[in-house]
């Protein structure tokens, strides 16, 4: 670095040049800086898991924690979900706020008794006397080539699982926000993180929550608007959401078609606000998410749009999902999850009613 360079909240300015523009970061490194920030400002959150420590996680999204914290406060543990998961609830019992990384989506399934039975039940067991401030991070969903057990989008049974609380980003700047609201929360939440766009980058505001202005912070259980349109709507969550985008860009372009791309962000609860006020103003909804369609996210989405906004839709709500069948082998992936053809097919059938 050249004399008189000096670096402040993520911009580079040199004494000679004047500022330059933000750099972008990964959705990996949001997270990283959103754990960091959330550690800095309390002492009692810690980080667990598989490798998190010493190898800072199989994506590096805990990278340097442990040297900046100390191995009390990040914490490598065995190959067990169902221990990591126990342990982090009877550490939030005695006030801790403890963030458990599940390496990847299939592993959660040995922690999935501790996860519906305990974790999701005990303030209500306690009567509202026992809070359980526990985060459990989830890279989620396909798109990276891997293996059996590591491209899975389990997310559908926490979501029926009432005591827990559900959200999903899908860009590096809602990473580094969600993160830190997560750990904020006194309540048990599953943070699922697409794991194909990791390694997407955006600008980050580097400041920590605490030091956000209100207005530039958007409440964790909110779902967003993530591109205007008036023809037809598009939901969408996580991974999906770029997809989405993606697919308006190319309607734009090719079909003078203006999609809107709703983000839910929030799964459960879901925030259905956004999406009925722009189904009342396209008509036309079509759902777009890599889970399996059946019992799924979009089919609630699209029972209680048709509940409440039945007289506006001029076309049935589609879906555009993962086939109902076991995740398939890597060279197949781009036939199972949904794409930009995929998704503007069912925006033509809308159209098409």
């Amino acid at each position: 670095m050249t004399s008189g360079a000096v670096i402040t909240g993520g911009q580079r300015a040199n004494a000679d040049d004047g500022p330059t523009a933000p750099t972008p970061i990964t959705m990996a490194k949001a997270l990283n800086l959103g754990l960091r920030a959330a550690m800095a400002a309390d002492p009692k959150v810690l980080v667990m898991g598989e490798d998190v420590g010493i190898l800072g996680g199989v994506f590096r999204v805990t990278d340097g924690l442990q040297q900046e914290f100390g191995e009390p406060r990040v914490i490598d543990t065995p190959l067990a979900e169902s221990a990591i998961v126990g342990t982090a609830i009877g550490l939030a019992m005695r006030g801790y706020r403890p963030v458990c990384e599940i390496q990847f989506d299939g592993f959660v399934y040995p922690a999935f008794d501790q996860i519906v039975s305990q974790l999701a039940k005990l303030h209500y067991r306690s009567a509202g006397r026992i809070r359980l401030p526990v985060t459990i991070r989830i890279p989620f969903g396909g798109g990276i080539g891997a293996v059996e057990h590591h491209s899975e989008s389990p997310e559908a049974y926490f979501c029926h699982t009432a005591g827990l609380k559900v959200v999903a980003c899908s860009n590096p700047a809602d990473a580094h926000l969600m993160i830190q609201q997560a750990i904020r929360s006194d309540d048990p939440v599953i943070f699922l993180e697409p794991k194909r766009r990791y390694w997407e980058k955006a600008v980050v505001d580097p400041r920590s929550l605490t030091e956000l202005p209100a207005a530039d912070t958007t409440e964790l259980h909110r779902s967003v608007v993530a591109r205007a349109g008036t023809d037809a709507t598009l939901v969408g969550y996580g991974p999906t959401v770029r997809t989405c985008l993606d697919a308006a860009e190319v309607s734009a372009a090719d079909d003078s078609r203006s999609l809107e791309v709703i983000d839910l962000r929030s799964l459960s609860p879901l925030d259905l606000t956004p999406v009925l006020d722009s189904v009342r103003r396209t008509g036309r909804l079509v759902v777009v998410h890599e889970a399996p369609s059946n019992v799924s996210l979009s089919a609630e989405v699209a029972a209680r749009v048709t509940e409440e906004a039945f007289y506006s839709l001029e076309a049935p709500v589609l879906r555009v999902t993962g086939y109902d069948t076991p995740y398939p082998p890597a060279r197949l992936e781009d036939h199972y999850l949904p794409d930009v053809d995929r998704i503007l097919d069912a925006v033509d059938r809308s159209f098409g009613f």
